[in-house]
C-alpha cells in the first residue's frame, strides 16, 4: 500500500512544531551598515546537547516530484539548519514523534529566500533540492558520539505537488 502526501507551501506557522523558518519577512529588527542593511535577528533556535556548532556545505542531488519517501531521520543531540546557497526551492519533509517512531509525515515546498532549522529530535526527510546546484550551508552539531537515528517506513509515501 502507498500513501500520498501533497506538498504544501512552507509557512512559519505550519512548520513551528518541527522547527524554524528563517526568512527576511516583515520589518527587520534593526538597520545596520549605515541603514543599508536590515538585520532579521536570531531567527533559529539552535540547540546542541554537547559539542559545538559547525557550518558545513552539503551538495545534494536534484530530485523531482512525485517522489517516494521511504525513510526519515533525526538528530537527538542537536538542531540542524539548512540554508540554500541559491534562490531555488527545495522539499522539506517532517514527521511527528510517537514514542520514538515517526508518524503523520508532512511535506513542504520552500519559496526563494526561505531556509529552515529542524529542532533537536525532529524526524525529517533527507536533503531534497529540486534544482541544481543543490548547495546548502548546514549549521549543526559537531562532536563525538552518535547523533543520527533512521526510520524506514513499512509503507511508502508518494509526495506530489
Amino acid at each position: 500500500m502507498t500513501r500520498h502526501l501533497k506538498a504544501q507551501p512552507l509557512t512559519a506557522a505550519a512548520f513551528a512544531p518541527y522547527g524554524d523558518v528563517m526568512e527576511a519577512s516583515g520589518d527587520p529588527d534593526k538597520l545596520i551598515n549605515q541603514g543599508k542593511c536590515g538585520r532579521f535577528h536570531d531567527r533559529a533556535r539552535l540547540d546542541f546537547s554537547d559539542g559545538v556548532a559547525g557550518i558545513s556545505i552539503f551538495k545534494g542531488e536534484k530530485e523531482s516530484l512525485p517522489l517516494t519517501l521511504k525513510m526519515v531521520e533525526r538528530h537527538p543531540a542537536g538542531s540542524q539548519a539548512f540554508v540554500p546557497m541559491s534562490a531555488d526551492p527545495f522539499l522539506v519533509v517532517v514527521a511527528s514523534d510517537d514514542n520514538g517512531v515517526p508518524k503523520d509525515p508532512v511535506a513542504f515546498l520552500t519559496q526563494p529566500g526561505q531556509a529552515i532549522n529542524f529542532l533537536s529530535g525532529t524526524w525529517h526527510g533527507v536533503l531534497t533540492p529540486l534544482s541544481e546546484p543543490g548547495l546548502f550551508a548546514v549549521i549543526d552539531r559537531i562532536g563525538d558520539g552518535a547523533n543520527l537515528e533512521e526510520h524506514w517506513f513499512d509503507t511508502d509515501y508518494v509526495i506530489e505537488r
